[in-house]
């Protein structure tokens, strides 16, 4: 199993962590420290050596940082974690502070703390500036210091060292040397030398290498110095890289250096103000800086023809394993199954395409009031049976070396209720607007958000995460810039994947989710011979059938249902000779016309 299901966390461990926190923190004259779930790559995902939030608080979600004080501490977590949150940290110890809606700044400006302490390596120059520009004039100062959390973690694990894997052409579409001039060509057009590289995915796209240093993503924790000349310099350990052989572009020095080579650099050098760590601006101390955008972000969410078609073709592989544990589901009485039975099997079936890398993110499955949880983890402990009349919410994903997929079906136990099926049909109706939208080059993620939330609004209703996160090609399953979301002002561009999720959740009862993954190409032509604007559209990715026991037909526009079952006709045509005689049987019934 990729997954595992230990707890990893307990709120009843936070208090003795949070005491010896304290004694820390007076001991150098801190009123306060601020505990990041970031790391220095600034990923979403961390190593366990680098999991201080969750160790510290037991609050294991992915966004979220916590404040502790002398006398009160207080964890800040986004609309996606409300519910998990107060779950895994003990309220006699921590406030839960909604976050953005109250900002650190407006938090640290309440209280009557005045020196606050963070580490400079795990808050972004970006960050750092606009909290000391939100306290300025008002006698509360920012003071970087070592982590304190390293200093009390006394059994903290090792920093992985798992050898690297090369992806090769046929699957990147792009050399190394043809990226090294792409980008070192767009790091000389800023005016800049050289680039400091710092996001984990960004190096692993440039030098067409996987790893295993996060759980789940295959991307290489490590450093990296570019220069226009093509030279870069790489900091990590040389024992991951000992079997691919000297690269004469590339010196190779351990990673506990990179400090010191910040401090070496002169002339103009680019830095990425939004994920480079705030230590990195103190270190270079002979260049001039030049703020900009990591040069590789865009060109690594633009896709290569070579790498979308290995993502259609991960996506039909991971299509038919889906479509076998439907149909193993279908056959299951559910009050003989738990959440955790039906992750191992949807794992299996996964596995057996021997193609199966790793998974491309814990599995989430929750039945009942447990799929009200956006990013619910099943363990030991919360492990729940299915219930006969409620609904199954499994949300889950893969990493194969041509794709990775991300995919959430809602299942129906039984019969679902007159109210599941409204709020699905509903959820559908925005998943099918996003699937269908044609829009003028130019528009960004958050002109399209309102599309999807448009069906929900109507019933007064709404969700508390994106539409839409961008997918690498075999990287991050969450990969940026590019986003369907309120807060993304970037224009959408040809070759760019992302999910299209809407979702619907009602606390302590179910929660829905449908989720297919999509990328941008061009529109095709209207009939209509009058002038029309160069347009984009979106091509579905995903082929997995939606459970018609949950949609009410009658309310689906003609066009909507004309999408579904259109869609549904190119599942089967896909799957049919991809999967085995009892799923074919299972499909052929799934996919019948609305």
């Amino acid at each position: 199993m990729f997954q595992s299901f230990d707890v990893t966390a307990r709120p009843e461990q936070a208090a003795p962590r949070v005491t010896a926190l304290r004694a820390e923190m007076q001991e150098i004259g801190l009123d306060a420290f601020i505990v990041p779930r970031a790391d220095a790559h600034q990923g979403e995902y961390v190593a366990p050596c680098d999991d201080r939030l969750a160790w510290l608080t037991g609050f294991t979600g992915s966004a979220g940082f916590a404040v502790i004080l002398a006398g009160r501490a207080a964890v800040f977590t986004d609309g996606r974690y409300t519910v998990q949150v107060r779950a895994q940290c003990d309220p006699a110890i921590f406030d839960y502070v909604d976050w953005p809606a109250t900002t650190l700044a407006d938090w640290i400006l309440a209280s009557d703390v005045q020196k606050i302490g963070f580490d400079p390596w795990l808050h972004t120059i970006r960050e750092i500036e606009g909290l000391r520009c939100a306290l300025e004039g008002t006698g509360k100062e920012l003071i970087a210091s070592p982590n304190l959390v390293n200093r009390i973690w006394k059994d903290r694990p090792d920093r992985p060292a798992e050898p690297v894997s090369v992806q090769p052409f046929e699957l990147s579409g792009k050399t190394s040397e043809e990226k090294f001039a792409q980008i070192g060509a767009a790091v000389a057009a800023t005016g800049a030398e050289a680039v400091v590289l710092t996001l984990p995915d960004s190096i692993s796209w440039l030098l067409n290498i996987r790893g295993s240093d996060i759980a789940h993503n295959p991307v290489v924790q490590t450093f990296a110095i570019l220069t226009t000349t093509g030279r870069l310099q790489l900091f990590d350990d040389a024992s991951k890289y000992a079997h691919l052989g000297p690269d004469p572009r590339i010196s190779l020095r351990p990673r506990s250096e990179f400090s010191e080579a910040l401090g070496e650099v002169t002339g103009k050098v680019l830095v990425d103000p939004g994920s480079a760590p705030q230590a990195v601006k103190t270190l270079l101390k002979q260049a001039r800086i030049v703020a900009g955008e990591d040069p590789c972000i865009l060109p690594k969410a633009c896709k290569t023809p070579e790498e979308i078609a290995g993502t259609r073709e991960a996506h039909l592989r991971d299509g038919a394993a889906m479509v076998e544990f439907l149909a193993w589901l279908s056959e299951q009485a559910p009050q003989d199954l738990t959440e955790i039975e039906v992750v191992k099997h949807l794992e299996a079936c996964r596995a057996a395409t021997n193609r199966l890398k790793e998974i491309s993110f814990d599995t989430i499955c929750g039945s009942g009031p447990n799929g009200a949880i956006v990013h619910y983890r099943v363990t030991e402990d919360t492990n729940r049976a299915l219930k006969e009349g409620e609904l199954l919410l499994i949300d889950s994903g893969a990493q194969y070396q041509d794709g990775t997929t991300d995919i959430t079906r809602t299942v129906a136990l039984g019969d679902p209720g007159a109210e599941e099926r409204a709020a699905f049909t509903a959820v559908l109706q925005g998943m099918i607007a996003i699937s269908t939208a044609r829009f003028p080059r130019g528009v960004a993620g958050s002109h399209l958000d309102a599309l999807a939330r448009a069906p929900l609004w109507r019933m007064g209703r709404d969700y508390d995460h994106g539409t839409g996160h961008g997918v690498g090609a075999y990287l991050s399953v969450h990969e940026g810039p590019q986003r369907i979301s309120r807060l993304s002002a970037l224009s959408l561009r040809e070759g760019m994947i992302l999910s299209n999720e809407p979702g619907y959740y009602r606390e302590g009862a179910y929660g829905i989710r449908i989720e297919n993954l999509i990328v941008v190409t061009p529109a095709p032509p209207l009939e209509s011979a009058d002038p029309q604007r160069d347009m984009l559209s979106f091509e579905t990715l995903t082929w997995v059938p939606i459970d018609r026991r949950l949609i009410l037909a009658d309310e689906l526009a003609p066009w909507e249902r004309d999408w579904l079952n259109d869609y549904h006709d190119a599942v089967w045509d896909k799957l049919k000779d991809r999967v085995s005689e009892p799923a074919r049987a299972w499909l052929r019934q799934a996919v019948a016309p609305v």
